[in-house]
């Protein structure tokens, strides 16, 4: 009802049901913890494994999550209604596209390509600012659950199987930082400057913004040596957080099991 002393409707408050595929995601991810605490090598594989796909997965939900919620608060509550704030991996278009392919990357050479989307309403946002917010809420989420899982290895006493999982999946959280913030068409990082760039430039920036971001993946994973710039990078900022690049790297060799 609107508001008797300034005739405004106030907004509604935040509140959607969480769904039940993304707490099952969450206990995958418990789960492939617990088994990293095992004894045999090949419970602690399939633990890491399961740890590090399950996390991801949850994280790329809070990823999407982040930018509808910080959405929602600036003016468009148009995302409720399309249900981003469920945290349901179905709503972020093409489970297989925004997924499906970051995990089989991820599987495949380690590398967390950026998945998910939301359709924001930028003209209900209330401001420029805003516009920005919304498009860097998504790659802090990776970064803040980065810091706390570094954090968290180095603070909590835990089984070495456990505890490389999550040091790698802490420096997953960073790469994807990385990655979401860079000032390429298509991806977060030129969302955050977007609002603030000539007519001109955001035109020409909608003509490439469908293909540039598949451009630079395929110059990422296909050309020699860009993806280990990438790691070289990710590895100094995980150790800048207090993460720890030994206990990652074998984190990685763990969940890549068959190159070893």
């Amino acid at each position: 009802m609107p508001d008797r002393h300034t005739g405004e409707v106030p907004q509604q408050r935040l509140r959607s049901p969480v769904s039940p595929i993304f707490l099952l995601l969450v206990a995958v991810t418990v789960c492939g913890g617990a088994l990293a605490t095992g004894q045999s090598d090949l419970v602690i594989t399939i633990g890491v494994v399961l740890l590090v796909l399950g996390g991801w997965a949850v994280s790329l939900c809070l990823h999407e999550f982040a930018h509808a919620a910080v959405a929602y608060r600036g003016g468009d509550t148009s995302v409720a209604n399309k249900g981003y704030l469920t945290l349901d991996i179905r709503r972020y278009l093409n489970p297989m596209l925004s997924f499906g392919l970051p995990l089989f990357f991820l599987l495949a050479g380690g590398i967390p390509l950026p998945g998910g989307a939301v359709w924001i309403n930028n003209w209900a946002l209330r401001s420029r600012l805003i516009r920005s917010m919304v498009s860097l809420a998504g790659p802090l989420i990776n970064l803040v659950l980065g810091i706390i899982l570094a954090v968290a290895v180095q603070a909590v006493s835990m089984p070495v199987g456990l505890l490389v999982g999550l040091s790698y999946l802490a420096l997953v959280q960073v790469l994807a930082f990385l990655l979401n913030i860079l000032p390429i068409p298509g991806l977060d990082g030129f969302g955050v400057l977007e609002p603030y760039l000539p007519d001109d430039v955001r035109a020409t920036a909608d003509k490439i913004r469908p293909w540039a971001p598949l451009v630079f993946f395929v110059v990422l994973i296909g050309v020699p040596g860009v993806s280990s710039v990438l790691f070289e990078v990710g590895s100094v900022l995980f150790s800048w957080v207090g993460g720890s690049t030994r206990a990652a790297s074998v984190g990685y060799s763990q969940f890549l099991f068959w190159r070893r």
